[in-house]
């Protein structure tokens, strides 16, 4: 056996785990901050995408609330906010009509802007890396280091390198320590460091329990004759039933782009529903058909989404760090949108942080709790947004109509300060069904031109592995694949992943799940929604996965 080398450690003031609109917001408030100051702080940002930008994902439609509050003069920067909306549409959809509802305030999107979210990050990158921040993509955050009391001193990136059977290859490359005053996670939703963190200091002590959704997204060019930059579309009913909390959307972009995705809640509960050929039936429907027919997908993603919201919020802040953006489930449900909220909260956790650094190059043996992150919160605009909307998502637990009519009367009588909130209805994975008590979905085949099958859609997604990497995806129990999700749930983990990750194959007569890490597009899901939790999603090696840059 190769003996692996220790690792070697740089140390900085801070260091950010995930360079999404969070991530980049808190570096480059920390150092807006200690220009005012007249500090020299050092700052960190890692990402475990290839490049930055490489794995976010989002509808998206930006509202610049947060963006004019942290780069105040963002036009004269040449800002990738080039596409303003100009016409909202809300439709509800039976299989064969589309009936035009009023504009409400959450789907309101005067003064917003339609964006890639990507080229959008790497925007912010740059604004931040000319402010002196240093940003890593292609290693992957994959361990929490602790002083000897228990607070956090750290990260340390994965080994580069590692072969199937767990030995150092030719390309062997050990992973850095980086030492931190403060360390903030930026993850995303469903981040594994976020979510050792949250179990080790019982952050969801006092919290109801997360909820979230999948969000699978196609980007399409059309027939410029087609193309209507500016317009924005959410759709609500068909294809799913009145019991399944979900919706579509379709932007259209500059240069005869349209962005079009849907949303299901993982609370779902029959375990034949498919995420992936939802959204390939919505894109049948004559309203959508008639845009599409003509064009071309050029790109694909998935990626799961905190819809808990201020209900479901952990303790943001543990010994040595703090949690942001999607990681901790800042998103406004409602109005679909998670970008400002992300980049308000990383600019609050930066106010907090920065009062709690020491000289740098001190000696430290313990790290404090920055507690002024959740006072600064609970002050802002960002709580008083989430509170108004809070009882939006956990209202659809009476199905579709309750929900809308439970929204109905927030937006019209009580306008968000209704003197009660509700509560989510338990854990996505506890609300599947047993298959024999649901009816199995037929859906159609895809034609190739339209409507696509998930091999089509994976190789979409411009993913790349080493395919001689360990499998990122781990069972803890390989004979429960069979023995209770096989035989129970009829393996629904290969229907609710958008990758066709996971495979039932028949061999020596008898049923085996096979996992195909090389489609994984790191949605998460696999790690949410399994009924039996058997399912672990780990980091892979940094600058593997999807490539969503234009995304």
């Amino acid at each position: 056996m190769t003996k692996i080398p220790e690792r070697e450690s740089m140390h900085y003031d801070v260091v950010i785990v995930g360079a999404g609109p969070s991530g980049l917001s808190a570096a480059i408030r920390l150092k807006q901050l200690a220009a005012q100051l007249q500090r020299d702080i050092s700052v960190c940002v890692i990402d475990k995408g290839s490049e930055v930008g490489a794995h976010i994902l989002s509808g998206a439609v930006l509202d610049p609330r947060a963006l004019s509050e942290l780069i105040t003069d963002w036009t004269q920067k040449d800002a990738p906010l080039n596409c303003p909306v100009v016409k909202d549409k809300l439709i509800f959809l039976t299989k064969k009509r589309a009936l035009k509802l009023p504009i409400t305030s959450t789907f309101n999107n005067h003064g917003n802007y339609i964006i890639s979210l990507g080229v959008f990050c790497r925007w912010l990158a740059q604004q931040a890396e000319e402010l002196g921040v240093e940003i890593y993509p292609g290693f992957a955050a994959t361990e929490v280091l602790y002083h000897a009391d228990g607070s956090v001193r750290g990260i340390a990136t994965g080994d580069m390198g590692i072969q199937k059977n767990g030995q150092p290859g030719a390309n062997f490359q050990r992973g850095m320590e980086l030492l931190a005053q403060q360390t903030i996670l930026a993850e995303g939703c469903r981040g594994s460091l976020t979510k050792d963190l949250l179990k080790r200091f019982e952050l969801n002590k006092a919290c109801q329990a997360p909820t979230y959704g999948i969000g699978i997204k196609e980007l399409w060019t059309v027939d410029p004759a087609k193309s209507r930059p500016g317009t924005v579309m959410h759709t609500i009913g068909w294809p799913l039933n009145q019991k399944t909390y979900g919706g579509s959307f379709m932007y259209h972009l500059n240069d005869n782009k349209v962005a079009l995705g849907m949303v299901i809640g993982l609370d779902y509960q029959n375990p034949y529903l498919s995420p992936f050929e939802e959204l390939q039936r919505y894109k049948t429907h004559p309203v959508i058909r008639q845009v599409l027919e003509g064009g071309q997908c050029i790109a694909y993603g998935a990626r799961a989404l905190s819809e808990g919201g201020l209900q479901s919020l952990p303790k943001l802040t543990f010994p040595g760090g703090v949690i942001i953006g999607d990681s901790a489930g800042f998103l406004n449900v409602p109005r679909i949108k998670g970008i400002h909220t992300s980049m308000k909260s990383g600019m609050l956790a930066a106010q907090a942080v920065i009062d709690a650094l020491k000289p740098f190059g001190q000696t430290l043996e313990s790290n404090c709790e920055v507690h002024q992150y959740t006072e600064l919160f609970n002050k802002s605009w960002l709580y008083a947004e989430l509170h108004k909307v809070r009882n939006l998502r956990p209202a659809f637990k009476w199905g579709l109509l309750g929900g809308l009519a439970y929204g109905a009367m927030e937006e019209f009588i009580f306008r968000g300060k209704a003197p009660w909130t509700l509560s989510h209805s338990g854990t996505d994975h506890d609300s599947l069904r047993k298959a024999k008590d649901c009816r199995p979905i037929i859906y159609p085949k895809p034609d190739g031109q339209l409507t696509f099958d998930r091999n089509t859609a994976v190789y979409l997604a411009g993913i790349s592995y080493d395919e001689n990497q360990p499998v990122h995806l781990k069972l803890n129990n390989p004979d429960v694949a069979i023995d209770i999700n096989y035989r129970e749930y009829a393996s629904p983990e290969t229907r609710y992943c958008p990758a066709g990750v996971y495979e039932i194959i028949e061999e020596n007569n008898s049923p085996r799940l096979q996992i195909n890490a090389q489609n994984c597009v790191q949605c998460k899901s696999c790690d949410i929604k399994d009924p039996t939790q058997n399912i672990n999603w780990t980091c892979s090696e940094g600058g593997c996965g999807p490539n969503y840059a234009e995304m």
